[in-house]
Formats: structure tokens, sequence, C-alpha cells
């Protein structure tokens, strides 16, 4: 497996593609693309994160940067302190939702945001050329050590205008958190805690071994799911090892499933901002995210704009549009209000508001929310070409539907949609359908790998 280098950083097994003269190459490339700033570096808790911390500490105090060490904390922690300590950079060690034998590398702007495509070509730039002037014995960097930004990020969501504390407090819910042993151990419990609520922790040791896969969707969950039962819990909580992906699990053991995340958190932000005589809001998703969206934001007069998948996509568009609220349907909530990031922990704070404000049971909270049912597959293409596939289907499709080739190909039907994106790293299209049924969905993706197939 080689090298993974996107828009979302660089992503490798640890001692076979990801090897230290590779965390070298990228961290001081970084230094320089910063013009030796201060850089705010933190991570997910991996096993190997500590080692790989360590490599790009000492190389960007070589390159003459001064470094901000946060210590094991959410991908969102980092990119919050990058803003508040207004540094030139950050860097989150951390391969989000991939397996123990990876890690990687993200790179976020000032901003906060990670950096987004002409950024990013200007860094791989410096990265390839590959030779760095280090800085001479009496110019590098300091290194400070500041463990502050978990209580700062709980306090950002606790102080946030649509939340009422108290409210939260008095439901008394019962919550049972997994955070996969990694980077939410510690921020999760402590921030519900402060609702009030009674916690029952599943592998918030931060210990790095992931007890199960770590992505979580539903299949990785069946363990959360029974431990809400056996405790007749009010709802259950799973991240991602970074902690940027929120799923939520009903009373009754069954999950929402991650794009019902983006969907609790647009009803109550729309729906509090009403309340605040603030209507005429705009909400940003990408093309791959539950319709439901629409139709939650159709009910308050909101305006719905989408984004090609990738979070800097949504996030530079939410900055743009000045949007009140976005994300995207992996589970990925972003608040302006907090910063232009997914956050599990700002997700989390909407959620128990909503849920409160509610007063019910979260499955029945989900029942009062549009449903729909996605449905995902692929299709090999062997010597096919992807792009002239595409290509057909939309001359096709175009005159009778409305289409959208700003990623791939999105055909939105009356009650239905389907996007067709190509992989950058095998010959694949993968088909994403959604319906009001998981026939319905499913009998859509099947058309479009026979259309493909001929």
């Amino acid at each position: 497996m080689s090298l993974m280098v996107s828009i979302s950083g660089i992503r490798g097994i640890v001692g076979e593609s990801l090897t230290p003269d590779v965390v070298v190459r990228y961290a001081a490339a970084f230094a320089e693309y910063c013009n030796r700033g201060t850089i705010v570096i933190g991570r997910d808790g991996r096993i190997t994160g500590a080692s790989i911390g360590h490599i790009v500490s000492s190389t960007l105090l070589q390159m003459g940067c001064n470094v901000i060490a946060i210590g094991t904390c959410p991908t969102p922690t980092v990119a919050l302190a990058v803003e508040k300590m207004k540094a030139a950079g950050g860097i989150a060690v951390t391969a989000s939702h991939n397996p123990m034998q990876w890690n990687g590398l993200k790179f976020m702007a000032p901003n906060g945001m990670f950096l987004n495509g002409e950024e990013n070509r200007k860094f791989w730039q410096i990265a390839e050329r590959g030779t760095f002037h280090y800085a001479k014995w009496d110019t590098q960097g300091k290194h400070v050590a500041d463990s502050s930004f978990i209580d700062k990020h709980i306090a950002a969501v606790l102080y946030l205008p649509y939340i009422k504390v108290e409210q939260i407090r008095e439901r008394k819910l019962k919550v049972v958190v997994d955070c996969v042993n990694a980077a939410g151990g510690v921020i999760i419990p402590k921030l519900l805690r402060e609702f009030g609520c009674e916690v029952i922790e599943m592998n918030c040791d931060v210990n790095g071994i992931f007890s199960h896969m770590p992505e979580p969707i539903p299949e990785n969950l069946t363990d959360l799911a029974a431990e809400v039962i056996a405790h007749k819990a009010d709802v259950g909580i799973a991240v991602d090892p970074d902690v940027d992906r929120l799923v939520l699990i009903d009373e009754k053991g069954k999950p929402l499933v991650e794009e019902y995340t983006i969907a609790t958190a647009v009803k109550f932000v729309l729906d509090a901002e009403k309340k605040l005589g603030r209507n005429n809001q705009t909400v940003v998703v990408n093309l791959s995210t539950t319709r439901a969206v629409e139709d939650i934001a159709a009910a308050y007069g909101a305006t719905v704009v989408r984004t090609p998948v990738g979070e800097i996509n949504v996030s530079s568009k939410m900055k743009e549009r000045k949007a009140v609220i976005g994300g995207e349907g992996s589970g990925g909530v972003i608040l302006p209000e907090v910063h232009l990031g997914r956050d599990a922990i700002v997700g989390i704070g909407l959620f128990l508001q909503l849920l409160s404000d509610f007063g019910g049971k979260t499955s029945e909270l989900k029942s009062s929310l549009p449903q729909y049912i996605i449905v995902k597959n692929k299709i090999d293409l062997g010597i096919l070409k992807p792009d002239a596939i595409l290509q057909k289907l939309n001359e096709k499709y175009s005159k009778t539907e409305k289409t959208n080739n700003e990623d791939g190909l999105k055909i939105d039907f009356e009650s239905s949609w389907v996007h067709l994106r190509k992989s950058n790293t095998e010959p694949i299209i993968r088909i994403i359908a959604e319906a009001k049924t998981e026939g319905e969905a499913a009998a859509l993706v099947e058309k479009f790998k026979k259309e493909i197939s001929e």
C-alpha cells in the first residue's frame, strides 16, 4: 500500500508507506509553507501517535518553528487551538477512521480549516522538492506544551447561545459512549458530565488499542447497541478515533445512521435561529448527504447549497455563503459559531439540546424527521474509462432530470437520487443512492450498475 496523499493530508501504514523520512519530509515542507511560524500539533491517541508526534515536533523545531503541543485530543480541538492561538498552521497526527496500523498527518491553515486545493498544491510542491534549509543551532524553535484546549473546547460548546445547560441537566440523561480507546475518551465523558448526564463509558481508555474496527458505522457498533439496551440508556454515542464524526444510537439499540447526525443538527440550529428572529438562513452539505436536509430546511425557509464531497469543500462554501450550519452525511457537523470544521463535540451538544427541547425519546425524535434510506455500492470498470461513462450518463439524464457534475455525476429524481463518483485510487465507480425505502434505493443502485456495465 503506497502513501495516500490527498486534500485530507497524508496517510499510510506505519513502517511501510508512513516512515520517519516521510514524516520529516512533510513536516519540514509544512514548516516552510507556514514561513516557519508557530504551529500547533495534537494527536488522536493511536499507539504510534507519540513517536510520530515527536518526529513532527522535532522537525518543526529544527526548521525554526515554535511548537505548541496540545497532546492527545480530537482533530477539531487542534483546529480550534490554531484559530485561538493565531498560529501559522496546525498538524493533527491521525489516520481518522483507518485501522490501528495506519497513521497520518492532517494539515491546517491559520484559520483552523484544512488546506484547500490551491493551498495543497503549493504545499505538495515544497514536499516533492525534498530539500530543506534547517535552522542554525541558535535560531531553532521553542516547544511549549499546553493541555488546556480540551477544557476550552468543552467551554466553546457549553457557552453557545443555543445551549441551555440547566435545561439539559434537568433531563438527567443516561448515555453510553464508545470512544474506541482514542482521542474522545477524555473529552466526551467530561462534556457529558457537564451536561448532567449519567455516563457509561465504553472503550474510553485512550490507550490506542482499538476495541473494534474504528469507523462508526452500524456493523461496528453492535456492542454499543447492546450496552444501550442493557443499561436502559437514553442514547448511545460513537465517534471515530479523531472525533470529527458522530453517530447516535437510540434507546432501542438502533443506530440513527450517520446521515441523521447532520439532519438533527440542521433541524436544531434552524429552529434556534428562527426563535432568535433570524430567518432565510443557508445550510451547506455535500452532494452525497441525505435529502432529509432539504426537507428540514424547506420547513424553515432556509436555502441548501451542495458541494463536492470533502470537508474543506463544505467549510469553504460555508464561509463564502455565511452559512449557519453545515456538514457531511458521514456524521460530520460543522458549526461556524465554534469553528469551520467537522466536530463531534459540537454535534453532541446540539443533539442533547434538541433532545431536551423535544422532550421525547431518541427513537421518537428520529421518527419525527423526514425518512430516507441510503444504499452504497461500487462497480469495477476494468479497462473502461470512468469519465466517458459519466459523460454518457449525463447526456442521457440531463434531458429529463436535474444533474450535477461538480463531483462525478449526481442525478436527482422526484423522490430519490443517485450519486456516481469515480475513485482516485481504484478502477471503480462508487454508487450512492437514496430513496424513501431500502428496496427503492437498492433498485436504483442495481439499475445504474446495469447501465454502467452496458
